[in-house]
This record gives structure tokens, sequence and C-alpha cells, in this order.
């Protein structure tokens, strides 16, 4: 028998983004009953989806691990306490099927029974005919060989593997996967939770268990009150998922809910990505994480007894991956804190305060439109951390990319762009270059304007001032509203 899946289980099960089947949806290739599809139609959809290929997963593993800068990440059964509460969850649905079997397998032996007695009584050869049709149906249903309903057993093993989260009010939805805690699972789902330190210190991460069960995971020195644990509060960085949970928590919605911060980072590595552009790469303290929005940036500040410097950079990393900063720096004689970097003045293990976050370049909320970006040079970092943001919190719209560049190896990730294109259904790039900024401007808005009209599509235009001075302008000249458009001057 079929089963009804959400849309964020069943993409998870097939392994493409919720964006995907919504377009199925819409044009009518697949059916939706108050937003659930039925794991039949999807089998119909994806017929290669097998129980025992790993494939399904492939995918969105890839971006996972690829483009979020983790270049390693284990995906580990949960730990014994957590494993055992959740196949006690599945023993009692099972022992449910059971004891309805029983109460059939009961009603049956029954009647045959009563028939057995009629017949005796009557001898009737219709009796006698009908308990041999009760023999032949109870045969037929026990030896029964109809095929195994693949996507309702993966959620099965799904559900002892990850439990799903629902959040209130935002209704966003997450899986916490293995053993980490809630907190960690909404930062990779791409949502913006309140929290501090992530190491159970501050307690800025506590919500409201509405439904199901956690488990504590990690050691937390914040004490909740015994009102707060009479309501069901916990801490999410402390806990992972025992159940199915509904959680009742804030998050982020603007660049002012996030409060500005001060951290101190080290230098991972500083790592060339052409002649002129550098990779620099911090890492925070796991108890002082930066909180920031995609497409935000920070001020870099380095002091001490030799030199002071500091300067304004764009993240070009994932909100998901809190620890990991990476910035693309640009070789630049009047920016002293890229002349130092380039020089070899920052090392492994140096000390960077980072201030911020800062901006408005960010993603508008709830947004279902299709996101265009258009980026000149390392005008790229930024839209990273926007795609990146964009895939793990799976937005419903398509991803378009044109990247300017001015100067040679000026499309400095195009491998990235390119592992996007692979991974992705939703995503595509075209590349350009151009004499000077201003050219480029003109040149990535009449590519994106030979390619569709502006309904339904949202406008990211970051990179030097006279390219997005240029392609804002055509942009509007066309008619794009402004409501539409977004852009970032570097």
């Amino acid at each position: 028998m079929a089963q009804l899946l959400t849309l964020s289980r069943a993409a998870h099960l097939i392994g493409v983004t919720r964006s995907v089947l919504q377009k199925r949806i819409a044009v009518g290739e697949l059916m939706s009953f108050d937003g659930m599809v039925t794991t039949e139609d999807l089998m119909r959809l994806f017929p290669d989806v097998r129980l025992e290929d790993s494939g399904a997963f492939e995918r969105s593993s890839k971006i996972r691990e690829e483009a979020f800068g983790k270049r390693i990440r284990e995906r580990v059964l949960p730990n014994q306490e957590v494993l055992a509460q959740r196949l006690v969850a599945q023993s009692e649905e099972l022992e449910d099927v059971r004891r309805h079997l029983a109460h059939y397998h009961d009603l049956v032996e029954a009647l045959r029974e009563r028939i057995d007695v009629l017949a005796h009584a009557s001898a009737s050869e219709q009796l006698a005919t009908l308990g041999e049709f009760l023999d032949q149906g109870l045969a037929g249903v026990l030896g029964s060989e109809e095929k195994t309903d693949t996507l309702a057993v993966m959620d099965d093993v799904l559900r002892v593997m990850a439990a799903h989260v629902t959040v209130k009010p935002s209704g966003h939805e997450f899986f916490v996967e293995g053993s980490e805690t809630v907190l960690q699972a909404a930062l990779r789902a791409g949502l913006a939770p309140s929290y501090g330190c992530g190491n159970g210190n501050c307690g800025l991460c506590k919500a409201r268990i509405v439904a199901g069960q956690v488990r504590p995971v990690r050691h937390s020195d914040y004490p909740l009150s015994a009102g707060e644990r009479a309501q069901g509060y916990a801490l999410l960085c402390a806990h992972t998922a025992a159940s199915d949970l509904v959680v009742e928590m804030l998050e982020a919605r603007a660049p002012d809910d996030i409060p500005a911060q001060e951290v101190v980072a080290k230098v991972r590595s500083a790592t060339p990505l052409a002649a002129d552009i550098m990779l620099l790469h911090l890492q925070t303290p796991r108890s002082g994480r930066l909180r920031f929005l995609a497409g935000q940036g920070v001020t870099l500040s380095v002091t001490g007894s030799s030199a002071n410097f500091r300067a304004d950079y764009h993240l070009a990393s994932c909100p998901c991956d809190d620890r990991n900063l990476l910035f693309h720096i640009r070789r630049d004689a009047s920016d002293e804190f890229a002349r130092r970097l380039f020089a070899g003045a920052l090392r492994p293990t140096d000390p960077v305060s980072v201030f911020g976050p800062s901006g408005n370049f960010v993603l508008r909320n709830d947004s279902t439109n299709d996101l265009v970006f258009l980026a000149c040079d390392t005008g790229f970092a930024p839209v990273k951390s926007l795609i990146e943001h964009a895939v793990a919190a799976d937005v419903p719209g398509m991803l378009r990319l044109v990247w300017a560049a001015t100067q040679t190896a000026g499309h400095y990730l195009e491998n990235q762009c390119r592992a996007w294109a692979d991974a992705l259904e939703t995503f595509s790039y075209a590349t350009l270059s151009a004499a000077d900024p201003a050219a480029a401007g003109v040149a990535a808005a009449r590519r994106v304007l030979d390619e569709g009209e502006f309904s339904g599509r949202d406008f990211y235009v970051v990179g030097p001032g006279d390219f997005v001075a240029a392609a804002c302008t055509a942009l509007t000249a066309a008619g794009l509203p402004a409501a539409q458009l977004r852009f970032e001057v570097l």
C-alpha cells in the first residue's frame, strides 16, 4: 500500500531538493495531497531508487562535503542510547501492526469455525464453497509476493538514522543525523537559530520542545530553571533528537537580528587561488563562533608589537559552518591587510580579530522566486556564500550565476561552479570576460536580459562600483522592479 510522505522527507529519501519536487508538482508530473506525496508516485517518477543503493543520498552529500568546505564529514549512527530510543519507537509501531494482524487472524479463525459448524449442520454446498474461498484468500494473503514499497522501507530506516524536526512558528524543517546536536543540524540545514557559544554555557540556544523527545549528548553548564524544564525547554547545542520533534525557537530573519560580535580567530591557512587572489581560512574557537547571514561581511584586524592593520571583507563561506571563515582577498598595494597577507606576514595559528557581521546583502526572506547572481571578480566571494546557503536551506527557486572577470584568471574558482552544476539540478552558470568593470556590468546584464523575463526572478549584483552601477542601470532601464534587485559594492 502506498505511503504518504512530506516533501521534505521525500526529497531526503530520493536525494533531490524540495524545489525539484515542487516543480514536478507544478507541471503535473507529481500529485500532491495537502503538501504530501505518495511513495507509489515517487517510485514512478524516480524508478531507479533502490534500498541497497546509497546513491539516493550521494548528490546532497557531495554538495555538503565539497561546497561547504567540509572535506570530510562522517555520517554515523546515533549513539547507543539515542539509537535504542528510536528503535523503541519503531518497535511500538510494529507492535501495533502485529496486534491488528492478530485480531484479523482471530476473526478469520472464528469465522472458519462458524462456517464448519454451519456446513456440518446444513451440508450446504454454498457454505462449503465459501469456506474454500476463505482458505484460498488467507493463503493468498500469507503467501503474497507483492512488490515491496522500497521508499516506505527506506523511510523506516531513515526514521532510525535521522530524526525529522519541524520548527515553530516558521514551519521550517530539517533532519538531525547521527549523534549531531539539534543546533548543528539546524545550521547545516541553512537555518539561523539563536545561539551564542554553541558549547552549553550561554543559554542563548534554549528552545521549547513542543513534541517529541531529546537526549543530552554534550555537557552543559547553563542551568535551566525548574519552570523552564517543566515547560519543555532544552539547550539545542547540548541535545540530539531521540525522536521526531516539533521545536519552538527563535530564528534570525534579517541582519538586525544578528548581534554585533568580536571573535578572536586563528589563521588556519592562506592558499593562492590565482596569482593575485588568496584564500584566507580562519577558524574560530569552539566556544566563540561567529553568527552571520550569508552575503554579509566583517572587519579583520591584526594587532601586535610590530604592526596594526585591518580591512573589511565579505565572507565566502556558508553560515552552516560557523567555525570555518573563508575570504577571497585580492592583491592590492593600497590595502595594508592584503599587502601583508601576500607578503607572508600571516602564518598558521596567528590570531586575527573578527568584528561583525555587517551589511544587508542577504537573501530576501521567504521569497519563492528564482535567484540570479551577477558577480565581478572577487564579487564571487559573497555570491558563493549566498549560493551555499541557498543549497543548505533548500530554497525553492532555480539558481543562476553570471560571473564576469576583468583580469587574467579572474574565474579563479570555476571548478567550484562546475561541481555545483554537476551536483544540482537547480544551478546553472555562465562566465564572461571584459576589459573593465563597467563593460563587464553591461555584458552581464545583457546576458540575463537575453535569457528571459523579470517575472519570478530576484537579482543580486555585487562587484566593483562601476560594475554594479552599469549592471543595475541596465536592469532597471529594462524594467526590473526595485523590490527584485539587491546590490553590493566591494
